[in-house]
């Protein structure tokens, strides 16, 4: 047992309202610049719908991820070295920008400058790219709340699935259609398709925190690993010649801050939290020949935090005691081992992807309550789960490589929490029944519900800060032992002044990194602060 610890995120979806928030911030923060005017690396989709890019989950088409040999062995889906190599220069599998959407701005200039005249002036679209006036035909989301469900929604890739597998189940007619928000990151798996498909090696992962990286000055543009990407969350920068990647906000992970989209999140919907794994067994997992065996497999890898033989195998592989900490508070834990509510995307790519999703259970109460029942009823809404607006066999398709035993009973436990805690609310009698039907107990179910429902800011972002400790165990012992820069006008003898740390006078000790936002907030102030 080899154990790794990386951090992972769990989105509830039940709780995503598709405000986009969380993707114009990221947007803001990491892709508002030129030559990224069409990516996103946080984008929310509605399903069903065909996704950015379009049909990005079809495989069979744009051959992202892994697929395994006769012999059981994994390999790129995307074929051998010898047919990456003849394809560096023209890649027939790659998505071009039609596929993303080509992005626009509108010419309002024209608005303004627009002659005197009996028509209304108008700002027509204008390319991003080129400049030029451009029609416009698609967006990131041109299914955002069902736009285009009766012109495209059959050629979601999971519908097509579902067509081909149990026939004609879902109908895109107004009042039968259904729907949800899909919020979506790169999944920092721990089995990157993306890292092997890289020619230069420029795309690594993280040992300290498993986030996956693109080495900015070691990449050379080749877009193999747009290909190998089955999420196609990587994307090139055609005014730099890179490739560039969600960076799951790693430097605010390292002082302890969630990510951008985690904490502008008004839904709250997000977790983020340490797993611990054991790296010997990845591949393995990653190769089992049942696809519908995959999310056993991979919820396999995981180790329990509590357990002291996987304690003192992490602290002898060099995990601190902060990140085993980390992660027996971890809240991503609890939600995808301890609780088995949150399901990983697309297991079926066997990249093993770290970003899971708690499946949508919402209209399951109304509905109950419209035909006449008690909609907060257990036995209620367990008989209600299968006759779902939102079919089970649809999130089997997107969550469990089309199992749909898992998602059953991922729904079960939402809902036996929901009628746990509305007999609690109401003063009925509480007992154990609902909770064993479905596995678990009655201080489970309250201790979930406290974790989906009403969780405090710690709780929901259990970030380790073990660099932090190190750093100002470091800071300390130089104030204590000295600095070798610390001689008669050395570099080591400046102190602290309006500009800063290090540029005035030494009156001060050094400022540890607990200070850093104070730091910040002197060096871009426009004035001194009082006593400074």
């Amino acid at each position: 047992m080899r154990v790794m610890a990386q951090i992972a995120m769990v989105m509830n979806l039940d709780k995503c309202i598709g405000c986009h928030t969380c993707s114009v911030t990221c947007k803001q923060t990491w892709t508002n610049r030129s030559g990224m005017e069409y990516a996103w690396f946080n984008n929310v989709e509605t399903r069903p719908g065909q996704g950015y890019p379009r049909r990005y989950e079809d495989q069979r088409e744009w051959k992202g991820g892994w697929t395994l040999t006769k012999r059981g062995k994994l390999k790129l889906k995307q074929g051998s070295r010898t047919w990456k190599l003849l394809s560096l220069f023209a890649n027939p599998v790659m998505p071009t920008l039609r596929d993303y959407y080509e992005p626009w701005t509108y010419d309002y200039r024209n608005l303004t400058d627009a002659p005197l005249g009996d028509d209304y002036p108008v700002a027509p679209p204008r390319s991003l790219v080129t400049g030029e006036p451009m029609a416009v035909e698609w967006s990131a989301n041109w299914d955002d709340n069902l736009g285009g469900i009766a012109e495209h929604g059959s050629e979601d890739p999971n519908v097509v699935k579902m067509r081909e597998e149990v026939g004609e189940k879902i109908r895109f007619s107004y009042e039968e259609s259904f729907m949800f928000y899909l919020p979506r990151i790169c999944e920092h798996c721990l089995n990157p398709a993306c890292v092997a498909a890289c020619p230069s090696g420029a795309i690594y992962k993280r040992v300290e925190d498993g986030i996956v990286l693109v080495d900015q000055d070691q990449c050379r543009g080749w877009r193999q690993c747009v290909t190998g990407c089955p999420y196609k969350k990587i994307y090139f920068n055609h005014q730099t010649g890179k490739a560039e990647k969600c960076t799951f906000c790693y430097p605010r992970v390292e002082v302890g801050l969630p990510t951008v989209c985690s904490e502008t999140c008004v839904g709250r919907l997000r977790y983020l939290g340490v797993l611990l794994y054991d790296a010997d067994k990845v591949t393995a997992a990653a190769a089992t020949r049942d696809e519908k065996q995959l999310y056993q497999a991979q919820l396999d890898l995981f180790l329990d935090p509590e357990d002291p033989e996987v304690r003192r195998a992490a602290e002898r592989d060099g995990i601190s005691h902060e990140w085993l900490e980390a992660a027996r508070r971890s809240p991503v834990h609890a939600l995808i081992s301890k609780y088995r509510v949150a399901l990983p995307l697309h297991p079926e790519f066997r990249t093993m992807p770290m970003v899971w999703y708690i499946p949508p259970l919402s209209p399951v109460v109304d509905a109950v309550a419209d035909s006449g029942f008690d909609g907060e009823n257990a036995g209620n809404l367990f008989g209600a789960i299968d006759a779902l607006r939102i079919p089970v066999q649809y999130l089997a398709e997107l969550f469990t490589a089309g199992d749909p035993v898992p998602v059953k009973a991922s729904l079960d436990r939402l809902a036996a929490m929901r009628s746990h805690m509305a007999d609690i609310n109401l003063g009925r009698i509480v007992g154990e029944d609902t909770a064993a039907a479905v596995g678990m107990t009655a201080k489970e179910l309250e201790q979930m519900f406290h974790l989906l429902a009403v969780a405090k800011y710690e709780d929901r972002y259990v970030i380790p800060t073990a660099a932090m400790t190190e750093a100002h165990q470091l800071e300390e012992s130089v104030l204590q032992s000295g600095c070798s820069l610390d001689y008669e006008g050395g570099p080591g003898m400046s102190e602290d002044g309006p500009f800063g740390g290090g540029s005035g006078r030494k009156s001060l000790p050094l400022v540890t990194i607990e200070s850093f936002h104070a730091m910040r907030k002197q060096q871009t102030a426009d004035t001194v602060e009082e006593g400074r």
